[in-house]
């Protein structure tokens, strides 16, 4: 496995850095200036877009391909399957072969898949081409915190994690924000395709941003591909995400209980094979030693149920607001304008805080949470009808601004300890994480708040679903405790 000694290399000096350099950049080569940082996230922000930008476009996509709610339910999952399953192998391939590199080849196939979604003829050929997006924001993404990781320290490393976290939070809102103003702009007629379109030109745009702007960095030790880690964990992931996403559209066949059967011992075997690997010397595909370090280890534990809440409750909130208070797609994406105007606010505050609050900032960040979650839930109880697109305004606000102030600064927590040369697989690993259980929410979530739909009221279930959310906030609250006072 890579040691703490190592660091990055720049293609122009491949020479090791000393370890004094290891500790940041150290000259214009491998510095990251302001405008490399915009470009990288640029890529941070395209994938979580594209997460999310499809949920207020899912009815008009089901009239025009005539889909069926299970391929619906794959053009969501199927993106989000594939780039859960492959974030790990990415951050690992930009160790090896160049960070940039793999930026530049995730940009350029993100834009491609991109124009392949937009221009599909059918409902299948767009979960096909969901599925290659996925595998390319799986390239792209891990190379942004790696680089960031590897080019900055300080300060400079502490104001861009917090505005990679920011980019990460405000675009899972934006996305559906922009969904909504596209479908219903209808740009030459091209209706929802042009959610997908759009991706193109700022594709092209980062690309060519990143060949002047962004340095090259790499792990001076790179090691080989952990084949065996990365079928297991690919198998572990499809295994539980695939049934749990598709299972409750397609009436549960067979097929999906014996993924489910799957999955732990999937689960159990690449968990003894990457021991077994990193005890024999070699590199694994996940260390377990990363996840023995306390930052990753704490941090992780707190961005799993906040990332299976919000994945979720965007689904949710997207489908209640279309179909339940029969807003048009504008109307509902312009309703979570206070969340995104928040959640940035708190993003851009939360450094701050936590320098002078420590944990407890964090801690705050989860009671707004759950004090809007709760406002939301009475605003949909005793307010549904006639509610419009700014009677949830308020609630949204309150938590947006506790997501803002929660998430950079566990993010935050999770890199914080993270040796440089692991920048990649360490990225990978959080970025997995974040992805698999948001994928997750929508697959728990979003069924629970369907299945209800079909028995019951649409205020009543959105507000049972509220309810099982405000449950999971609840462990996010305990988890944040757990934290360091002081963060780093």
């Amino acid at each position: 496995m890579s040691d703490t000694r190592s660091d990055t290399r720049t293609d122009v000096r491949p020479a090791p850095l000393s370890p004094a350099a290891a500790a940041g950049p150290t000259g214009p080569s491998s510095a990251l200036r302001p405008l490399g940082l915009f470009t990288v996230l640029i890529g941070a922000a395209l994938p979580m877009v594209d997460f999310f930008i499809v949920n207020v476009a899912l009815p008009t996509i089901d009239h025009d391909l005539h889909a069926g709610p299970a391929l619906l339910e794959m053009v969501v999952g199927g993106y989000g399957v594939a780039y859960a399953v492959l974030l790990v192998l990415g951050g690992r391939l930009g160790d090896m072969v160049g960070r940039r590199r793999l930026f530049l080849w995730g940009t350029a196939a993100f834009g491609v898949t991109s124009v392949a979604c937009g221009l599909a003829p059918d409902a299948w050929s767009l979960v096909a081409a969901r599925v290659a997006q996925g595998a390319a924001s799986a390239l792209m993404l891990p190379q942004v915190l790696a680089t960031i990781q590897a080019t900055t320290a300080g300060a400079r490393r502490t104001k861009a994690l917090s505005l990679y976290s920011g980019t990460a939070g405000v675009a899972a809102s934006v996305g559906q924000v922009l969904g909504g103003v596209l479908v219903s702009v209808d740009l030459w007629g091209t209706g929802w395709r042009s959610i997908f379109l759009v991706n193109a030109p700022v594709a092209a745009f980062a690309l060519l941003l990143a060949v002047r702007t962004v340095p090259e960095t790499r792990s001076d030790r790179p090691t080989r591909v952990d084949g065996r880690g990365t079928v297991l964990l690919s198998l572990t992931l499809i295994s539980l995400l695939l049934p749990l996403t598709e299972g409750r559209a397609t009436g549960w066949p067979v097929w999906a209980w014996m993924l489910l059967a799957v999955f732990p011992v999937a689960a159990v075997a690449f968990v003894l094979v990457e021991r077994r690997e990193e005890a024999a010397g070699r590199t694994p595909l996940v260390p377990p030693s990363l996840l023995r370090v306390h930052s990753v280890r704490t941090g992780l534990a707190l961005l799993v149920p906040f990332s299976l809440g919000w994945g979720g409750f965007m689904f949710v909130l997207a489908v209640a607001l279309q179909e339940g208070l029969r807003l048009g797609p504008l109307a509902a994406g312009l309703a979570l304008l206070p969340l995104c105007v928040t959640f940035l606010l708190g993003s851009l505050a939360g450094p701050r805080l936590a320098a002078r609050f420590g944990r407890r900032a964090v801690t705050a960040g989860a009671l707004f949470q759950v004090a809007g979650l709760l406002g939301l839930a009475a605003t949909f109880h005793w307010g549904w009808d006639g509610l419009g697109a700014v009677g949830p305004g308020p609630s949204l606000a309150v938590l947006g601004l506790g997501n803002g102030l929660l998430l950079p600064m566990t993010l935050r927590v999770v890199l914080s300890e993270v040796p440089v040369a692991q920048a990649g697989v360490g990225g990978g690993v959080m970025t997995t994480t974040q992805q698999s259980f948001m994928a997750l929410g929508v697959a728990t979530l979003g069924s629970l708040f369907l299945s209800l739909s079909g028995s019951m009221a649409m205020r009543d279930a959105v507000v049972v679903t509220l309810g099982a959310h405000l449950v999971v906030t609840a462990v996010t609250l305990a988890l944040s405790l757990r934290l360091p006072r002081k963060l780093a």
